[in-house]
Formats: C-alpha cells, structure tokens, sequence
C-alpha cells in the first residue's frame, strides 16, 4: 500500500489502534496520521518499550488485522 492510500485508510483504522493501544492520545494520533514509524515511536513511548517490542506489537497487529494494511 502506498502512502496515499495508507492516509485514506487513516480514519477508517484509527478507531483499530485505539482498540489496541489505549495510551495513545487523540494527539498522537494527529501525530500518527498513518505514518507506521510515527506508530512505532509513539509506542515506544506510551508504553515504555524498546524499538524491536514496539515493532514486534505493529507487526503481530498487522498479521491480525490484513484488511488495514499500510
């Protein structure tokens, strides 16, 4: 998927995320706007983990959720 289709689908998995990661504000998100290494990041720092969790998490949510590919 393209960034422009990634940011398209932006709202639609949005709601996905916060499912999934419920430390993350309303401004992360703003901060996010479908930008998978802005997620990564924002993880790591809501939740404390280092770099390879924080994509290990991105990566298994992905595997799960095929319909809201980047």
């Amino acid at each position: 998927m393209n960034k422009d289709e990634a940011s398209g689908n932006w709202k639609q998995f949005k709601g996905k995320f916060k499912e999934k990661w419920g430390k993350l504000t309303d401004d992360d998100f703003t901060v996010i706007e479908g930008e998978r290494d802005q997620l990564v990041g924002k993880i790591q720092e809501r939740y404390g983990y280092g770099k390879d969790q924080a994509e290990k998490e991105v990566k298994d949510w992905e595997t799960t959720n095929k319909d809201y590919r980047w």
